[in-house]
């Protein structure tokens, strides 16, 4: 009697843990992250007649260590953000839709100008593009010059990362891709429900080819199909977030809605989040970034960590030294027109 007991506990057991073994065989062997904090993006006016979605960088969630900011933003005709200077920061710009054009003060035209012209159908060898899909990754450093993006149209997501103290006053960088230049990874192949964009950072052993100063992933996640499930790796400890697009997004089984960031967990056994998607199409993107541990002083687009830097860096401005050599005297086409 005791043996048919056990028998058929046995088979209880099996037959459970069969059902909760989701399709992604990595997951198995993994602890997922959890969710601790969800912060609805509420849209609110920015620059000339643009219109944001703003999480981080919201009274509701001030920062997250090291990111400052996000925005996922939309355009119309006419609107866009005026000619403003950085310091201290990186500018991540990610296009979803449509394009925007973007140039600043010492000439630099945006994503492939080639490609740009080709997606619009327009000859403007004025300014560059950003089209669908399209990266654009800027370290400010020591001081971007002034720039200005705005095309009709757009939606795309902007995040604002902060710099380390010792990369501040680096020379600024741009780094840019074409969206066919983004690699994909496709956990279940290529016909399976999964696909994600390395935006930067790993992803099932396909990697961007972007490198920022300090760590930072990004990731553009596509789950095709109710029931759609993959485990993403996460350096431990890092900081993370999912900014939550389209569909109900399951975070370790806890439904989510589009428009919010879900900060998740960061245990030191913690190595990656469980996702699986709860309608037929879901889209989420995925960010995580090594924390900094450091003071912040903020003046707009201008990072620092202490208020003596900061003046020297109001300082640069107002004298245009130190990469602000144009910033009172340059005015964009794009401003312009």
């Amino acid at each position: 009697m005791i043996a048919r007991l056990l028998l058929a506990l046995t088979a209880i057991v099996i037959g459970l843990l069969m059902m909760e073994t989701p399709t992604d065989p990595t997951v198995a062997k993994s602890l997922s992250r959890s969710i601790t904090k969800i912060v609805k993006a509420f849209e609110t006016s920015e620059g000339d007649g643009a219109t944001v979605k703003r999480s981080i960088g919201s009274m509701n969630l001030h920062r997250l260590d090291p990111f400052l900011m996000l925005d996922h933003f939309h355009l119309v005709p006419g609107s866009g953000f005026p000619d403003h200077p950085h310091r201290g920061q990186a500018t991540v710009t990610y296009m979803l839709e449509g394009s925007v054009q973007h140039e600043d003060s010492v000439g630099h035209k945006g994503a492939s100008h080639t490609h740009a012209l080709q997606r619009c159908g327009t000859e403007n060898s004025l300014t560059g593009t950003i089209g669908p899909g399209d990266l654009q990754w800027m370290v400010a450093g020591k001081g971007m010059p002034v720039h200005g993006p705005g095309h009709p149209n757009p939606t795309g997501l902007q995040l604002w990362i902060n710099l380390p103290k010792v990369h501040k006053m680096t020379e600024p960088t741009y780094q840019e891709l074409v969206s066919s230049q983004i690699p994909s990874a496709y956990p279940q192949g290529e016909d399976g429900p999964v696909e994600i964009k390395v935006i930067s950072g790993k992803s099932h052993g396909v990697e961007s080819p972007v490198r920022h100063l300090g760590g930072c992933w990004y990731l553009d996640l596509k789950l095709k199909g109710k029931g759609a499930t993959v485990f993403q790796d996460i350096p431990s400890e890092w900081t993370a977030f999912i900014y939550t697009l389209e569909g109900a997004l399951l975070v370790k089984g806890d439904q989510t809605e589009p428009s919010h960031t879900i900060v998740l967990s960061s245990g030191q056994n913690e190595t990656g989040v469980l996702l699986s998607s709860g309608s037929d199409y879901t889209r989420a993107v995925l960010i995580a970034g090594e924390p900094l541990d450091e003071p912040v002083f903020q003046h707009g687009p201008f990072v620092m960590n202490t208020r003596e830097e900061m003046i020297e860096t109001l300082k640069d401005y107002n004298d245009q030294r130190n990469g602000f050599e144009r910033s009172k005297v340059w005015k964009s086409l794009i401003g312009g027109r």
